[in-house]
């Protein structure tokens, strides 16, 4: 699996908005609150722009296109990207490697992972090449 970092890859329009919201959300609440409180915000901020999400969604894991078991995605936004929400002081390496578990195991291409632990929100997105 390769991670596209380039600026043309999938539903850019889709996580810009999210990545907006977040930073509402972060602007607003500042930091010091637990994970739940921030997936709930983005959640709301999120429905007040039209936009779908679906909390704790269940999220199909596969091994060689056989269903092995599922997980809860923080939220799910338009069945298309999943979003982990952190409220950590700093990104960690066991991050990294949980996003890419779960676009190997779903299927899907694109993931964000959003810090509101730190003053300013931490933000990576992922994209899983189709390869």
């Amino acid at each position: 699996m390769s991670i596209n970092m380039s600026e043309n890859y999938a539903h850019l329009d889709l996580t810009n908005r999210i990545i907006g919201a977040a930073i509402e959300v972060s602007n607003t609440l500042g930091t010091g609150f637990l994970e739940k409180v921030y997936q709930r915000a983005l959640a709301h901020e999120l429905r007040e722009q039209n936009v779908g999400v679906h909390e704790e969604a269940v999220v199909d894991v596969f091994y060689r296109g056989f269903k092995v078991g599922d997980y809860r995605a923080d939220l799910l936004v338009d069945q298309t990207v999943i979003v982990e929400i952190k409220a950590a002081k700093a990104f960690d390496a066991i991050h990294k490697a949980q996003i890419l578990n779960y676009l190997r195991a779903t299927g899907l291409t694109v993931e964000l992972l959003l810090n509101f632990g730190t003053p300013q929100l931490g933000i990576k997105r992922v994209v899983r090449s189709q390869r």
